[in-house]
């Protein structure tokens, strides 16, 4: 079930908790948690409904402007097909977040390279898990596409196995790219791989940019900004003039400052 951005944002504020599809048949269960970029959704109720039912606080729920504009956006795709209310609630962080930053135990990268090597074992290509790792340690926030040319592989199937990496917490997705986890770092350092990333200078301290989408990601590192102390000795309208930077990022910036205790530069009462 795909969502937009601006979507998944109102469903973790709480501001929307059901959303209308026209599907042939249900295409989620009730109980399904989704991992999504702003953490777990789960699927709530699934109900068939006819069209003529919808009222005004069913488009307020789903987040639309209307009740015509959402029967407008459910007749604009396959309108032949019946219409599904989908109940949805925010489940709270994906686990996959807290375990990659947790660094394993002995036992636990035993049973880490163990996965790994059945990997690689059952792969038709030939052995790929440390290889993959470590190119991404070497070229963090790289564009798929570019990593997968680097090892010859077509960019659908190496995306396909950074996932199986992720699930376990040894990779990290990034706007642009990934990088490589604590997790994951500690597994090729206790099997002794030579890793370009280990001697790489550490990050300087710092809350992290939100998740902004590759455009918006692009025009802040190409300033050097990577830290949300650095959006703060930025105005509102100097980051909103960078191509790229559209009200989706800004909101997510804005968010993300509050929630840290800090603000654009020009915003109400910060000193200047």
């Amino acid at each position: 079930m795909q969502m937009r951005p601006a979507e998944l944002a109102a469903i973790r504020a709480g501001d929307v908790d059901v959303a209308f599809r026209r599907w042939e048949r249900p295409r989620v269960r009730v109980g399904t948690r989704m991992r999504t970029a702003v953490g777990l959704v789960e699927i709530t109720s699934v109900d068939r409904v006819p069209v003529r039912s919808l009222t005004a606080a069913d488009a307020r729920r789903a987040g639309a402007p209307s009740l015509v504009a959402l029967r407008e956006g459910l007749d604009r795709v396959h309108p032949e097909r019946p219409v599904y209310r989908i109940g949805l609630r925010y489940a709270g962080v994906d686990p996959r977040h807290g375990l990659r930053e947790s660094v394993p135990d002995a036992a636990e990268i035993e049973a880490i390279v163990g996965w790994l090597d059945r990997l690689d074992r059952a792969s038709p290509t030939g052995p790929w898990t440390r290889q993959t790792l470590l190119l991404i340690d070497e070229l963090p926030a790289t564009r798929a596409p570019d990593l997968a040319q680097r090892v010859g592989r077509d960019t659908p199937s190496f995306k396909q196995n950074v996932r199986k990496l992720k699930e376990r917490g040894l990779t990290e997705s990034l706007d642009i790219g990934y990088r490589l986890s604590p997790r994951g770092a500690a597994v090729l350092d206790h099997e002794g791989h030579s890793r370009p990333g280990r001697d790489r200078p550490a990050p300087e301290p710092g809350i992290a940019l939100p998740h902004l989408g590759a455009p918006a990601t692009r025009a802040l590192t190409a300033l050097g900004v990577v830290r949300l102390e650095q959006v703060a000795g930025l105005s509102e309208r100097e980051v909103l003039a960078l191509h790229g930077v559209g009200p989706y990022a800004l909101r997510h910036l804005r968010a993300a400052l509050d929630a840290a205790g800090l603000s654009f530069r020009d915003d109400p009462g910060v000193s200047p």
